[in-house]
């Protein structure tokens, strides 16, 4: 390996050239912390707005409660969990939608991929009411269509499932056993800056008290090593059992769609990768032993990190 710190330096160089919205950068090799730089920040201890990686952690969360009994099992109806909505439509696909089509992206929607208008959603005093209201419609059953409403469906059958918001059952169950610094609940305003933009603290919740599941999280640069250690140790930290191997290996592994459990599948072997908007990304690579944490703030048409991780991987030898 090329230790150099001329090579590293040179990827600062290129960070501050071409990445200039990344924050925090920390690459961990072999259990060893790397390399690690930050830019324009408060540096570690500063937590960011992570965006869509908000996703991957209520991945594990959902697994964890598996894990527990609070959920037996993610081919269960989504409706089953929400008794007290009533929709008066023609929609029979929605009763049909399971907690699997929701994690893998495959439920259906009445909105163009990649152009979901989460914005209606955040603006309705029901935000479950609204996801629902829409979940069945547009395309089959086992389309690919990535979607936020649907992860925010998620957080709230994860809360009637355990009777805790995602944000506590993560405080309790995921964060404080590999030491990452509890989330406190923070009172919410509903206006843009506070739901998507500089200032969303903690861990953003709707009206009802449900936390987002498709964005909103804050975590520090150190919180997202912990969680790519944690994914790849296989649910293990300190020698305690965190969330089950086998929902490690089932979540982190692809479809067709290049996607897991609300994880994106890299297309070397066990590597996988939570993002979100900004280019916020947990990187975990399994047989290569390497975590690489960015975050990031939000702006539109970042680089894409894929070219920053292999010109890590480059300078670690890494094939």
């Amino acid at each position: 390996m090329k230790q150099n710190a001329q090579y590293w330096d040179n990827i600062t160089k290129t960070i501050q050239s071409q990445y200039s919205n990344i924050r925090g950068i920390s690459v961990v090799y072999n259990n060893e912390t790397v390399y690690e730089q930050f830019f324009k920040t408060r540096a570690p201890e500063q937590k960011f707005n992570v965006a869509s990686v908000t996703k991957s952690i209520v991945s594990l969360l959902i697994g964890i409660a598996i894990d527990q009994g609070h959920i037996p099992s993610i081919d269960d109806k989504v409706m089953t969990y929400f008794p007290e909505y009533h929709f008066n439509d023609t929609n029979r696909i929605r009763d049909s939608i399971t907690i699997k089509n929701l994690l893998t992206m495959t439920a259906p929607y009445p909105f163009p991929a990649w152009n979901e208008p989460f914005l209606r959603m955040a603006r309705s005093e029901d935000w479950v009411e609204y996801s629902l209201g829409t979940l069945g419609k547009g395309c089959r059953v086992g389309t690919f269509k990535y979607s936020t409403s649907g992860t925010h469906i998620l957080s709230a059958l994860l809360t009637k499932a355990t009777g805790m918001s995602a944000r506590e059952y993560a405080n309790q169950n995921l964060f404080k056993p590999i030491g990452i610094e509890e989330i406190p609940l923070y009172p919410m305003k509903f206006d843009q800056e506070h739901i998507f933009g500089n200032k969303v603290r903690g861990w953003v919740s709707d009206p009802l008290g449900y936390s987002t599941g498709g964005w909103g999280l804050n975590l520090s640069i150190s919180d997202m090593v912990k969680i790519g250690q944690l994914c790849l140790q296989r649910g293990v930290w300190n020698q305690k059992r965190i969330v089950s191997e086998s929902w490690i290996l089932e979540s982190t592994t692809t479809d067709k769609n290049n996607y897991g459990y609300l994880w994106w599948i890299g297309d070397r072997e066990r590597e996988y990768i939570a993002t979100g908007s900004g280019g916020n990304i947990i990187y975990v690579n399994e047989p290569d032993n390497l975590i690489i944490a960015i975050a990031s703030t939000i702006i539109s048409r970042p680089k894409d990190r894929k070219y920053l991780v292999e010109d890590i991987r480059t300078l670690l030898e890494l094939k």
